[in-house]
């Protein structure tokens, strides 16, 4: 038996061990928050909501109790569960899967597992293109002290993988997990909407015609969600059938409504859409665009290409070297650069290759799935294990 510790419920992470307690129903589930609706309003989306599908049902978990004077998932104080301690100290488990180390409780897992000689992974996306020299060498003698200790590193792909090296850890024991979304359900809603993509399009004034690049996520800084909408305004000024739209919300929507309307760019706005809605976002469009600064991985690009979708992202994105090949499954482009952003936009509408770059996204992200990921981190979990035996 072993426990995934999870600072709350997480949509993405729900599918995988429903389908780890199907096959060997050996893990259990320590969640160190319920669902916090102000964490989520906090997190970036700038709205409180609760997710619509569920996320508690078909496999072992619990919650342990929350002691930090101020609740939160997204800061470091806000996770402390010393209940951990005697957890691990018990051995009720044969190993310990921490999901990241930004959290007090993570490290009073990791803490405790070292005491009492429990085996602990340590799941990152973490990737070394991040902004901020001065903190990367910060981190060095830090980092070089606990990750050679973990008893493996699960890593999200390639730049991951080279973090962990990068701070000491062998290479047996990295191990990649791969990030994924619910493909399945993502094509099924596809294939039930898409029929309906004038009808979807017509919700939001989209001409049935029109080449529709997306923007799907937190209107925040880090994000870019700017460099998207002026962009559009350009490659539309070059082609005018090229509409956006922009799914989500967050502290930079008003600045870019406003932004919009002043250069008269075809930009939509969907505002936040929960979970049951998000696909119709991808059944309306034909390329997703993800500008950010910097993205530990983009799990968003997972769910545009399980839908048939290609992807231009910037190359900050940590998905990128792993899910997208130029001219094969989308396009990267460097970060800031609008004016590359654009042509871009503009060469992918008179490319002719879009009906085949969406299925050879699809083609790709298959490998990227719930079963994948949940064999990959049973893999893990087994080869410690019996390391240490």
């Amino acid at each position: 038996m072993w426990a995934f510790v999870l600072t709350h419920p997480i949509q993405y992470y729900t599918p995988v061990v429903q389908h780890i307690a199907r096959l060997t129903g050996d893990c259990e589930v320590l969640y160190c928050s319920g669902e916090l609706e102000s964490s989520h309003a906090e997190a970036g989306f700038g709205v409180s909501y609760r997710w619509d599908l569920p996320l508690l049902e078909g496999y072992p978990h619990r919650f342990l109790k929350n002691c930090a004077k101020k609740p939160s998932t997204t800061s470091f104080g806000g996770l402390d569960n010393p209940e951990l301690d005697s957890i691990v100290a018990s051995h009720a488990y044969d190993a310990i899967v921490v999901n990241g180390w930004h959290f007090k409780s993570a490290w009073r897992a990791m803490v405790s597992c070292w005491r009492h000689d429990v085996p602990v992974l340590i799941r990152s996306d973490s990737h070394l293109r991040s902004p901020g020299t001065f903190r990367k060498w910060t981190k060095w003698p830090f980092y070089r002290t606990f990750i050679p200790r973990l008893d493996g590193c699960l890593a999200a792909g390639l730049w991951s993988r080279d973090y962990f090296e990068n701070y000491g850890a062998s290479r047996n024991h990295i191990f990649t997990v791969p990030p994924c979304v619910d493909n399945s359900r993502f094509e099924c809603e596809m294939r039930l909407l898409y029929p309906n993509r004038e009808q979807i399009r017509r919700r939001w004034d989209i001409p049935a015609d029109a080449m529709v690049f997306l923007f799907a996520g937190k209107f925040i800084p880090v994000k870019r969600p700017m460099d998207f909408v002026i962009a559009i305004g350009r490659a539309a000024a070059a082609d005018p059938s090229i509409v956006g739209l922009m799914a989500g919300d967050g502290p930079l929507r008003r600045q870019c409504e406003e932004q919009a309307r002043s250069a008269g760019a075809p930009v939509r706005f969907t505002g936040f859409l929960n979970q049951m809605r998000i696909a119709e976002v991808y059944a309306a469009a034909d390329v997703l665009v993800l500008p950010s600064q910097t993205e530990t991985w983009g799990l968003v690009v997972n769910e545009a290409m399980a839908s048939g979708v290609p992807a231009i992202v910037s190359d900050g994105v940590g998905c990128g070297p792993d899910l997208i090949e130029p001219g094969v499954t989308g396009d990267i482009f460097t970060r800031g650069d609008v004016a590359a952003l654009s042509a871009r936009m503009v060469e992918m509408e008179h490319s002719g290759r879009l009906a085949a770059m969406g299925r050879n996204a699809k083609d790709r992200i298959a490998s990227y799935s719930v079963e994948s990921a949940a064999d990959a981190l049973l893999h893990a979990v087994a080869t410690v294990g019996r390391r240490r035996r």
